[in-house]
């Protein structure tokens, strides 16, 4: 994402409300709202650490503009972000919707029908491809629930596609035999979304407020949200600009310094909007009973009521299942909050293994369906996608990633090759790859890994045959070349002074034939067949004594 990087390694996110110590008032179900008590009593579930793979529509009105992240706030920003290159999305909406000052996100909303959304098609693919679970979204930073909300009249079942986009991507996945997750973004939303509240500094409309500022609940009349009040969207003026900014650099700074943060805290004056998150977030755990809830925060959010959502969630699951066989999601943990909750590590890996089961999220492209980014061949390759999911696998990880839907509700072609490629090496190499554990090391190789953490993923350098990722399952050992060794093979880790009291009784490639091996005191060597057919990343399934 665009903003989220600056303003998390900036130290935006310093608010991590809801720290470790922090105790509140017991209760008679199992878990209470604090860390304390949702460390004792939570255990990461076995089907979590078996799945390794899951698939997320990160999919909402913001993809009806197919011009990728964000675009319900960068629309409203007339400045170029740092990370900004070519159109940005205020050009593009001025060029093809108008200013907004008169066309704002919510006519966006309005057009948003998702008219050729087939999400039985959709999870049967990703289910083919090997994912264990799959994660709708249910409302982004731009505020519109995507199911029947009790507490958010604007909601996908009343306005857009008029539909329960989460009963239904439910059951598609539950028919599909996967698990349901829910990624709720919402509570971002009253300072992300504060730019609709300002005006160009610059040009033939300055000084002109964007519409979130003007509309009312009267202005509806006639229209397609007849009888909603817009504020309910745009979640009310918080950070307005002030009058007399005269250029957008100068804008661009106002709006960084202040809703550009990526705040966790209970905004000052502004309880009630907190109070209505956790009921929405209550409803979404109530109604749809998701297998798991990534919650788009650094850490918890709000404090307290961020806590009681986590516990409000484990009781649920203790209820439906007879323990907290769920899993809830949240950034930048500590170890002790890792106990709790889980370490989702966005678009990043980890350097080494993890004791504790964690998450990497990312995606073959933008959040967001972008054309830009399909006409520029952009997406990642289903190479680039079995790297990163064999070294997040090795290292006690589970890979999330995200196939961006168009606002149609379809993917392109070029997505639909990419998830058809991939579903080929899984369906050959699965088994190095689900239900595994990690090894005694993650692996080994030249290429060192990028800085362990969010956002990382792009300082990876290319990986080459001699880089390699280790799983284990019962007292089978499994390695993953990262790519296709073009000559011999020298495994180090599985040398006969690497591994003393171990015997290598077979070594076969996954798929293909049983190699040839010898084993010298420095490395297992052996020569893998050339690749067939355009196969990337072999997988050994090795066995013998002594391995594990």
């Amino acid at each position: 994402m665009p903003t989220r990087r600056d303003v998390l390694l900036s130290g935006g996110a310093a608010a991590l409300a809801g720290g470790v110590g922090v105790a509140h008032a017991t209760t008679s179900e199992p878990f209470a709202a604090d860390w304390h008590s949702l460390a004792a009593g939570y255990r990461h579930p076995e089907w979590f650490r078996d799945a390794k793979l899951g698939i997320w529509a990160h999919w909402g009105p913001q993809c009806q503009a197919e011009f990728g992240d964000w675009y319900a706030r960068l629309l409203y920003i007339q400045g170029r972000q740092p990370w900004e290159h070519g159109e940005t999305a205020y050009q593009d909406h001025l060029r093809r919707y108008g200013h907004p000052s008169q066309t704002g996100f919510i006519d966006i909303i309005g057009q948003w029908k998702a008219q050729n959304w087939q999400p039985d098609y959709l999870v049967r693919k990703y289910a083919a491809a090997g994912a264990r679970y799959f994660v709708g979204m249910g409302c982004h930073h731009d505020n519109l629930d995507l199911y029947a909300s009790k507490h958010q009249e604007w909601n996908s079942a009343r306005v857009g596609p008029k539909r329960d986009i989460l009963a239904t991507w439910e059951k598609a996945a539950r028919d599909a035999g996967l698990r349901f997750g829910v990624s709720n973004h919402s509570g971002h939303a009253w300072h992300w979304y504060q730019p609709a509240y300002g005006y160009d500094a610059e040009g033939p409309m300055r000084g002109r407020r964007y519409d979130a500022y003007w509309l009312r609940k009267q202005h509806g009349t006639g229209k397609y949200w007849d009888g909603l009040d817009p504020q309910e969207l745009y979640t009310g003026p918080y950070y307005v600009p002030p009058d007399g900014i005269t250029s957008a650099k100068e804008m661009v700074d106002w709006h960084g310094q202040r809703d550009g943060q990526w705040l966790e805290g209970v905004p000052s004056g502004n309880i009630r909007f907190v109070e209505k998150w956790l009921r929405r977030q209550k409803q979404i755990v109530e109604d749809y009973k998701p297998d798991l809830m990534f919650m788009d925060h650094a850490g918890v959010p709000f404090g307290k009521y961020g806590l009681e959502a986590v516990a409000h969630y484990y009781n649920q699951a203790v209820e439906w299942h007879g323990s907290p066989d769920v899993i809830m999601t949240g950034g930048l943990l500590d170890a002790f909050a890792q106990r709790a909750i889980t370490w989702n590590v966005e678009r990043g890996v980890l350097d080494d293994i993890h004791e504790t089961p964690w998450q990497t999220c990312t995606c073959i492209g933008s959040w967001h369906y972008s054309r830009p980014l399909y006409e520029s061949n952009g997406y990642k390759s289903a190479k680039q996608v079995v790297q990163i999911l064999a070294d997040v696998v090795s290292k006690n990880g589970t890979l999330l990633f995200n196939v961006p839907v168009r606002g149609d509700g379809t993917i392109d072609e070029k997505e639909e090759a990419i998830v058809d490629q991939f579903t080929g090496w899984t369906r050959r190499n699965g088994e190095a790859i689900f239900a595994t554990r990690p090894w005694r090391k993650y692996g080994e190789g030249p290429t060192k890994p990028p800085p362990a953490g969010a956002f990382g993923e792009d300082k990876q350098k290319p990986f080459t045959g001699e880089d390699i990722r280790f799983t284990k399952k019962g007292e089978t050992l499994y390695a993953i070349f990262l790519d296709w060794p073009d000559r011999e093979s020298a495994i180090a880790s599985l040398g006969k002074d690497a591994l003393r009291d171990a015997v290598i009784e077979r070594v076969d490639l996954i798929g293909g034939p049983e190699l040839h091996f010898r084993r010298d005191a420095d490395a297992l060597r052996l020569t893998l067949p050339a690749p067939q057919d355009g196969a990337f990343a072999p997988a050994l399934r090795i066995r013998g004594r002594g391995l594990v």
